[in-house]
């Protein structure tokens, strides 16, 4: 949930706390399964990049029941959303990633955290593997820097989204780049892989069964379509938003049990080594 970088034209940071709910389990669930990963048992401070509206805050207490958890999020109203349902051993603020890092590393975090986390953070920032050795430098020897992406950049809901968003009326109105590129774990397990640390990455395919008239949509709407629906005035996209459907209730046709959304993550488990 964070911009991109900043030398390339600002990206949009207005999100919905309220619809990015919507798929609350569905969206924690890839973070159950990161987190159930990370062999560090005893944790003072965990780093949230990307905490979005505190929905994450649960299932990391619940993995480090006494951690003070730390989240940072790019967006206002998910800072703002995370902050009304904040805990005392919770805090939030709103930073860019690059922002957090820069100053982190110039003036240090105090105790160095044992964990650092993200749940579907870094498919947002531009150049983010290059700030991946970086961040899981931060961590106290002995801890974990853990993170997981989406890897369905090339599935049909986003294929489409490049498709329609490319069409004259649409594409003149758009300035943000749409991220298109997929990259596989094998390709962060090299940027991680160092003297000192130990790389566990991996890749799993949920089967989501969503229920609703336009379900696949309302998944996208509030996450990877944003900068299309946001760019449009309201007369394109109204008709970009039916012709989007139209093309989703084709390509994931309803069955008697929901509509199956196919979706691919990245999960990366970084450990140091207590020497390191």
């Amino acid at each position: 949930m964070t911009p991109a970088d900043p030398a390339t034209p600002q990206a949009d940071t207005h999100w919905d706390p309220r619809r990015y709910r919507t798929f609350g389990d569905e969206r924690s669930r890839p973070l159950v399964d990161l987190l159930g990963r990370v062999p560090v048992e005893r944790v003072n401070d965990v780093v949230d990049l990307g905490c979005g509206p505190g929905t994450d805050t649960p299932v990391i207490r619940e993995r480090w029941p006494g951690a003070m958890v730390h989240g940072v999020d790019s967006s206002h109203e998910m800072i703002e959303a995370a902050r009304r349902g904040a805990d005392p051993h919770t805090e939030y603020r709103q930073v860019d990633v690059r922002q957090w890092l820069a100053e982190t590393q110039s003036t240090g975090l105090g105790e160095r955290p044992q964990v650092i986390v993200s749940n579907a953070m870094f498919q947002w920032v531009d150049g983010h593997r290059e700030l991946l050795p970086e961040i899981a430098d931060l961590v106290a020897p002995g801890g974990a820097f853990a993170f997981q992406v989406p890897g369905n950049f090339d599935a049909p809901s986003h294929v489409l989204l490049r498709e329609i968003a490319s069409r004259p009326e649409y594409a003149r109105h758009i300035t943000e780049k749409l991220r298109d590129t997929v990259i596989g774990a094998e390709e962060y397990l090299g940027d991680l892989s160092r003297p000192g640390w130990s790389v566990d990455a991996w890749e799993t395919t949920y089967m989501h069964v969503l229920q609703g008239e336009n379900p696949v949509y309302e998944w996208i709407s509030s996450t990877g379509a944003r900068p299309v629906l946001h760019a449009l005035p309201a007369a394109e996209q109204q008709k970009f938003i039916a012709e989007y459907q139209a093309a989703l209730r084709e390509a994931y046709p309803v069955a008697e049990f929901g509509t199956v959304l196919p979706f691919r993550r990245i999960f990366v488990v970084a450990t140091r080594s207590a020497g390191a």
